[in-house]
């Protein structure tokens, strides 16, 4: 019986978990297209590499219709591309909040919308949105990431039920701390010597920082990727951390707004 392998669309796939799944997926017999913003076409390690920025409308557009006409198809597009962002709200420049929901927000939205054709006129495919476990609850310098994120999810919930009757399947997957380079590639905030907020944002950005350094392997990431990529009737949301990331959500879930407030400041020490 002839197998046709199914052709995968990856956006931030140079580095990080993106890098890590697009190996992965190469190894188990994907035609894999990753994107970057700073690549040419080329093929890395399996990976058909195309230039590709988010924020600009005219890459997603020439990068999709070129994967197009080389596979004439894309069963599965992961949006992964995203940048981190930290900082005091009242002191982050409202071009850098923009700027970030143009990266993690709209941008993948964009993508979505260039693949969504292609997907209907073939009646199949399955979209997988990189989300965060910071997505789920408001966090202490990390408020404008948290939202990009749980903005996705939420937008994620609405599109499945948009799609359905096209077959095509829409999923989030969360994931907590990895080790990977997002703090080198984060936008901080800068520590400014008179600001109130100095001491405690300083103990946050040292603390967030630890947690990558001591987080999991991507590949771990790359495996539930290809896990939910081969269910027929993919869950909503998916989470992938430590237990204590994961059950974090689950007692937002159970308790009272205050209490949750209460235990997140004990952890950031707040």
């Amino acid at each position: 019986m002839y197998f046709m392998s199914k052709v995968v669309l990856i956006t931030g796939a140079s580095s990080g978990i993106g890098k890590a799944i697009a190996q992965y997926l190469v190894s188990q017999s994907y035609i894999v297209y990753g994107t970057s913003r700073n690549t040419k076409n080329a093929i890395e390690n399996g990976v058909h590499m195309l230039p590709l920025d988010v924020t600009k409308s005219e890459t997603i557009a020439t990068a999709v219709n070129s994967l197009l006409k080389k596979e004439s198809r894309v069963d599965y597009l992961i949006n992964n591309a995203g940048m981190g962002i930290t900082g005091p709200l009242e002191e982050t420049p409202d071009s850098e909040s923009k700027r970030v929901f143009e990266t993690n927000f709209f941008g993948a939205l964009e993508v979505i919308k260039a693949v969504l054709p292609s997907m209907r006129a073939q009646h199949s495919g399955m979209i997988l949105n990189i989300t965060s476990i910071a997505g789920y609850m408001g966090l202490p310098y990390r408020g404008m990431y948290s939202a990009t994120k749980g903005a996705l999810a939420i937008v994620t919930e609405a599109y499945r039920m948009e799609l359905k009757e096209f077959n095509i399947k829409m999923t989030t997957i969360a994931p907590g701390d990895f080790a990977t380079n997002i703090a080198a590639g984060r936008y901080h905030a800068p520590l400014l010597d008179h600001s109130p907020y100095q001491q405690n944002y300083k103990n946050t950005l040292e603390l967030m920082d630890a947690h990558v350094d001591d987080g999991m392997n991507p590949e771990i990431m790359a495996k539930v990727v290809h896990r939910v990529m081969k269910k027929k009737n993919p869950k909503v949301h998916y989470r992938v951390g430590f237990f204590m990331q994961r059950f974090s959500i689950v007692l937002k879930r159970a308790l009272p707004d205050t209490w949750y407030e209460k235990l997140l400041l004990n952890h950031y020490k707040l």
